[in-house]
């Protein structure tokens, strides 16, 4: 796998040689600090800009020019990173050797379309493509609570604090009808001009080809590059944990936890806090599976997941209200133990096993690996080979100073009302 990055005046283009895979793949980011009161605009946005466009006027038009450039695929996404807010926008294509000459570029034309060209007349989005766009967010945002597991984790996190980590990524309904067409064209305009942007494209590629049609397409930008921290600032854990209990029309009660990591090195948050939290929750064998669910079945299913630009880890669970005291406290007791460094070798030696596997999966992504190279422009984080060698060099002395700076803040409850019903 070679790769190379250029420099292309307002953005970054990289380039990422790998012959394994048919396919080629594009990933253009664009990213700006985040404000909570552009997140539901940005979203529909995104979501606007791969419905239809300029040349494309609806979604069955813009269907049928993918199967014109042989089933290319072509979607968005927004995300939290830390203390930005991060969209990507994905192609994929075969690679020309399996279609004809030319399709590639045909198809990174068609992604340039897309975000450059939108459906627009008179500085107003479309109207009935607005419309359509207007009501599947409507639906969506008013179903929030309809996944209790996804809903508990919001919740918690919107206890937290008012930073970042407390804002729904997904967006808001009582944002959502103040959106027009006017100001939707007007906050693209915006986006364009205030966002950074990097693209990173992956496949058995020439590099000068390549380069040749992305300067063609994705023409430099005139902007002042925004410069800050993606790390959200660690707060320290209350002296005595929050309990919240909220009720919902549920069949399962949700248990969402949020741990509070601080003080941590550069080097901890990435290598000795990943085994801790697999040791702790990350996998089937980990001491929260093996002690709260399999030995005292206090829950359907259990797991920790790092949320390391935030420096918090999530635990959650599905449970019986009834058995809420009885699984925090055991909850409560792993993490203590792991503090004392009550784990041994072996839970060292399956967490870096368990790693290594995580890294083979990457490897065999083209998706994952932009991603991985992504980490590494922005946050700037190691290769995936350094990664592994550093990994499997991370002592139980390290992990265990690690757990020592690690603290329950919050713990949550969505407690399910048909489940009370039902008992």
């Amino acid at each position: 796998m070679e790769y190379i990055k250029k420099n292309l005046g307002t953005y970054n283009l990289h380039l990422i040689k790998n012959t394994n895979f048919k396919s080629v793949m594009v990933k253009a980011y664009f990213r700006e600090p985040i404000q909570k009161e552009k997140i539901t605009i940005h979203n529909f946005l995104t979501t606007m800009l791969t419905f239809s466009s300029e040349k494309y006027k609806s979604k069955r038009e813009m269907v049928l020019k993918t199967q014109d450039l042989y089933s290319c695929s072509i979607t968005s996404s927004d995300s939290r990173l830390g203390n930005y807010l991060n969209t990507c926008f994905r192609l994929s294509v075969l690679n020309d050797k399996y279609t004809e000459e030319g399709n590639l570029e045909k198809s990174i034309e068609f992604l340039s379309e897309i975000i450059y060209k939108p459906n627009v007349e008179n500085k107003k989005f479309d109207e009935k493509s607005f419309n359509i766009i207007m009501n599947q967010a409507c639906l969506a945002l008013s179903s929030v609570k309809e996944d209790a597991s996804s809903y508990s984790t919001i919740r918690l996190l919107e206890n937290l604090d008012d930073s970042p980590i407390s804002y729904r990524s997904f967006g808001y309904l009582e944002d959502l009808k103040d959106i027009t067409r006017e100001n939707l064209y007007e906050y693209y305009e915006e986006f364009l001009k205030n966002n950074d942007m990097d693209i990173f494209i992956i496949g058995d590629i020439d590099f000068d080809e390549i380069d040749s049609i992305i300067r063609k397409y994705f023409k430099p930008r005139r902007f002042k590059k925004t410069k800050g921290d993606f790390i959200v600032p660690a707060k320290k854990a209350p002296l005595k944990k929050r309990i919240i209990t909220e009720e919902n029309e549920s069949n399962q009660s949700k248990l969402a936890i949020a741990c509070r990591t601080y003080g941590l090195t550069d080097y901890e948050r990435n290598y000795s806090l990943t085994l801790y939290n697999i040791i702790l929750g990350g996998s089937f064998d980990s001491k929260l599976f093996t002690e709260v669910r399999e030995k005292n079945s206090l829950c359907y299913y259990i797991g920790s997941a790092t949320n390391k630009l935030d420096n918090i880890i999530i635990i959650r669970a599905g449970i019986s209200s009834e058995d809420f005291k009885k699984a925090v406290k055991l909850i409560e007791k792993q993490i203590s133990d792991m503090s004392k460094g009550n784990f041994t070798t072996e839970d060292i030696t399956k967490a870096k096993e368990t790693y290594q596997t995580a890294i083979e999966e990457i490897t065999e992504s083209q998706s994952e690996i932009i991603e991985s190279y992504y980490m590494m422009e922005l946050l700037g984080v190691d290769d995936i080979e350094t990664k592994v060698k550093k990994m499997n060099e991370v002592t139980k002395k390290e992990i265990l100073t690690v757990a020592k700076k690690i603290k329950i803040d919050t713990v949550y409850l969505l407690e399910g009302r048909m489940e009370d019903a039902e008992n």
